[in-house]
């Protein structure tokens, strides 16, 4: 497993929250930090396991402003910022931004997919079928993409 701090974006936990499944996070990382416009975005009570850091880095966010938004662009400059481990982000667009500031990124199915391997989970079909019930938006493609992967 990479060192570092877990940084997420929100999409991940709105996501596995409204699943009710957003402590497979905690089981998986231990501690998942997010900058303020997540917090903003996500609009919950944080758990004790989720710390909230302000990002220094004014004039990256600025940057990165002009093409994502503030939580996707807070997030990517924070994991900056914190040599993060791990992004996890699932817009399509911020993930190719992230990934030519070389920022390692995940996103909420290779979230599941750790979590199966690692015995957190232990199917991710039943996981995915509560995201798509609260609205988690995937191709049928790629759902069947992930269940190849998870060997299920």
């Amino acid at each position: 497993m990479l060192s570092g701090p877990t940084i997420s974006n929100s999409s991940c936990l709105i996501s596995l929250h409204a699943a009710g499944c957003i402590d497979v996070l905690e089981q998986l990382y231990g501690v998942v930090e997010i900058p303020d416009a997540v917090a903003q975005e996500i609009g919950l009570p944080l758990p004790a396991w989720m710390q909230l850091h302000s990002v220094q880095d004014r004039a990256l966010v600025q940057s990165l402003r002009l093409q994502l938004g503030a939580g996707e662009a807070e997030a990517i400059a924070l994991s900056m910022e914190r040599s993060a481990a791990r992004l996890i982000l699932d817009d399509k667009k911020a993930r190719a931004i992230a990934r030519q500031l070389n920022v390692a990124i995940t996103g909420t199915f290779g979230v599941l997919l750790h979590a199966k391997d690692e015995g957190v989970l232990s199917t991710v079909r039943d996981t995915l079928d509560a995201l798509r019930a609260a609205g988690f938006r995937a191709s049928d493609a790629l759902i069947q993409e992930v269940l190849k992967r998870a060997g299920e």
